[in-house]
């Protein structure tokens, strides 16, 4: 077992402790060169599973508990966009095959994944059609014997409600996540603290937020949902500097160049506003306060930032071998074996 976290399913490794999730694939296979941003459709799964499997291993050494189906935007609407459709199918087998054969490795949990459709609308058809894609969705996710499923990103709270619905539905776990942009509401009005009490009466396991807001602007918000619900509670924010006046990744207006295409950082030009390691520890300290178990980083996450949490836990993933220890530098190092010149030179950098 590659992480130090207890044996057992979710809920059991939960009531013992934290949790961390490894999120942020869309990103992460974008800067890669093997992911378009715009569509953002998971293409990779077919075209190089191999990668789509390194990844997965990269997080679990890091200290991730969870290996996650990268099946987020692998739904109908999505490949509908590229015309690519009839590979439906195929990319939501292949990711949950994928997933599985690492946890089962590894010795990590292997979570199904249902993501936000934007196709939601609070009329018939709308509820018609995006119960149709989870069910479908699901009936995969069974199949392939996954643990549990993460059902996240969800800006419309009855949009989460149905996934929720088609989950327990099969019988299986569920953490369900909001994601909340500029107005710390879900797109019926809802505060997030309302809108997870909902879905915790109604059976989700765990209930919390991800993606859209940084650390500093989720906190806020988590505190509030963790004093309104008894069940686990999950934080999952992009790792970004976000703030009271940006709060969301998306609208942050401040990538320290000129030379944007379009006038805006989000997505492809956010790199100065990402946030280091050590606020990511910072983060994971303040919510395991709070007695928040379910933790981990959304997009634009790498794998140092989920060794920087697990630490910031109290673990030592297989990752720590080679956590940061500059007492070793050349020249800024403070080991009595360094060349007493290199020392003397270090003053003068």
């Amino acid at each position: 077992m590659t992480t130090e976290s207890a044996t057992g399913g979710l809920l059991e490794r939960l009531a013992e402790g934290s949790v961390i999730c490894a999120e942020g694939y869309l990103f992460e296979f974008e800067r890669r060169g093997y992911l378009q941003a715009g569509a953002y459709v998971p293409e990779v799964v077919l075209e190089h599973p191999e990668l789509v499997a390194g990844l997965h291993r990269e997080f679990v050494h890091a200290g991730s508990d969870v290996v996650e189906a990268f099946t987020y935007y692998g739904h109908r609407e999505k490949l509908r966009i590229i015309g690519r459709e009839h590979l439906l199918e195929p990319l939501n087998r292949d990711a949950l095959a994928i997933a599985s054969t690492v946890a089962r490795e590894t010795g990590t949990l292997a979570a199904g994944n249902l993501c936000n459709t934007n196709l939601f609308a609070p009329d018939d058809d709308g509820r018609r059609r995006v119960r149709d894609m989870f069910e479908e969705q699901v009936g995969w996710i069974v199949e392939a014997g996954m643990d549990f499923v993460i059902a996240e990103t969800f800006s419309y709270a009855e949009e989460a409600q149905i996934a929720l619905e088609t989950i327990i539905a099969a019988g299986l776990p569920a953490v369900v996540t909001l994601a909340v942009h500029r107005a710390p509401e879900t797109r019926e009005g809802l505060s997030p603290a309302e809108a997870c009490s909902r879905l915790a009466a109604a059976g989700a396991d765990v209930v919390g937020l991800n993606c859209i807001r940084g650390p500093r602007t989720m906190l806020p918000l988590i505190r509030e949902i963790r004093d309104a619900v008894d069940c686990h509670v999950a934080a999952l924010p992009v790792p970004y500097r976000t703030s009271a006046d940006e709060p969301s990744f998306q609208s942050l207006t401040d990538p320290g160049c000129d030379c944007l295409p379009d006038g805006r950082p989000f997505p492809t030009a956010l790199d100065p506003l990402l946030c280091n390691r050590y606020e990511i520890a910072e983060f994971a300290r303040e919510a395991s306060a709070l007695d928040v178990r379910y933790l981990g980083v959304c997009c634009g996450a790498g794998p140092h930032m989920i060794r920087s949490m697990a630490e910031a836990l109290g673990r030592r993933p297989a990752a720590s071998r080679y956590s940061p220890d500059m007492s070793r530098h050349a020249f800024l190092g403070t080991d009595a074996t360094l060349r007493p010149d290199n020392r003397a030179y270090a003053g003068e950098l």
